[in-house]
């Protein structure tokens, strides 16, 4: 374990590998803003790859009983959920099936509720496929940014609402929900008769001892009527090989969704299948030691950013610190970042233009070096 932790602290120099994240901004500003981690992934996936690439043959390929099985036993041993391997729907990632969904779900003019500020495509699909977006707002409760719930239900009981987009480990802010949260949630998706789908693809990176909870885990009415999108991409940093999954258990709405998909969404790549086999087989080691690391980091900067007038609640999840920058007072506060060095996430793009999203899924050198630019940055604006 102590050698897969100090792994982590590499610094990789990944600006001659076309990375989308290290390809924005000048090679001045450290990028710390897309969900894409800095680490090398698990030896156990470069290996399987390396034996896919010498086979030498890349045809189309279909998921393994090996893949559907290591998924069944993922699913089970981390949430207790026993999932059917005729539910899984296997997708080249998640961005689809969710603008899918809304699609195959609702009709043009259905109202669409989800609470944020969310991660952005939450809000895109809708608007996308002129859906009404009918938004929730999140709250802080007891340092936790949750759902208000009298919002939450005038929304699902407008009568134009047909669905939920839920993202639970929640992105940005990193509540993992409760089982109390989530049957109160469920409790108005069945009242008012709605879809749900819950784009859980940060459940694996649970921080704290608490418990992620399928919402589809919940009964068997949320079962029903909830479409699950789950991914290794952001847990094991495969997101460029493209694989992610639905759990659809409801056979009619999987099958509109395999209809719907069928002929636009292609299937998921050979290499994509074979890292993600691996990830789930063989890649528990190096991700609990990716949990210590991130929870490390994530504490670093709570006491770095607590000696600033910025503010972060404290987060369950992820490796997101949606960090409040109002008490600076800045016209454009993802401007001031990058000038400092630093290209952050857009608060705006989540639906709050007050706070920025800032990525420490990296070696703890370049966290540190990041946030010495940020408060250098207030200290010479004289904001610190």
């Amino acid at each position: 374990m102590d050698d897969i932790s100090q792994a982590f602290d590499r610094v990789i120099d990944r600006s001659q590998m076309s990375s989308d994240k290290w390809s924005k901004y000048p090679k001045d500003v450290l990028p710390m803003w897309v969900a894409d981690m800095d680490f090398d992934s698990p030896p156990s996936i470069k290996m399987a790859l390396n034996q896919r690439v010498e086979d030498g043959v890349f045809g189309y390929t279909h998921p393994s009983s090996a893949l559907v099985s290591a998924i069944q036993s993922h699913l089970q041993s981390r949430y207790h959920w026993s999932v059917s391997g005729g539910h899984l729907v296997h997708l080249p990632g998640l961005v689809c099936a969710l603008h899918l969904s809304v699609r195959v779900f609702s009709s043009e003019g259905d109202g669409i509720v989800v609470p944020g500020p969310v991660y952005y495509h939450l809000n895109k699909a809708p608007l996308a496929a002129k859906r009404q977006l009918l938004r929730v707002n999140m709250c802080l409760e007891e340092g936790r940014w949750v759902p208000d719930m009298a919002q939450f239900e005038s929304a699902c009981a407008d009568p134009k609402s047909k669905m939920i987009l839920l993202c639970n480990p929640h992105n940005p802010g990193g509540t993992v929900y409760t089982k109390a949260e989530l049957s109160r949630i469920h409790a108005l998706a069945e009242k008012y008769d709605l879809v749900v789908v819950s784009d859980e693809i940060h459940c694996d990176l649970i921080l704290d001892d608490v418990l992620h909870i399928p919402f589809a885990s919940l009964n068997q009415d949320a079962a029903n009527r909830t479409i699950t999108l789950m991914a290794p991409s952001k847990t094991f940093n495969i997101a460029g090989l493209g694989y992610a999954f639905a759990v659809i258990e409801n056979a009619a709405l999987r099958q509109a969704f395999n209809d719907e998909k069928a002929g636009l969404i292609p299937s998921p790549s050979m290499l994509g299948l074979t890292a993600a086999t691996a990830a789930y087989q063989e890649g528990q080691t190096w991700h609990q030691a990716l949990l210590i690391y991130l929870k490390e980091n994530r504490d670093f900067l709570a006491a770095r950013i607590a000696k600033t007038p910025m503010k972060m609640a404290h987060l369950e999840a992820t490796y997101l610190a949606w960090i409040d920058v109002s008490a600076l007072g800045l016209k454009d506060p993802h401007r001031f970042f990058l000038d400092a060095g630093v290209g952050v996430s857009d608060g705006k793009d989540f639906g709050n233009e007050k706070f920025v999203r800032l990525n420490f899924g990296c070696p703890r050198s370049v966290l540190e070096d990041a946030m010495t630019r940020i408060e250098n940055a207030l200290i010479t604006q004289g904001l610190m």
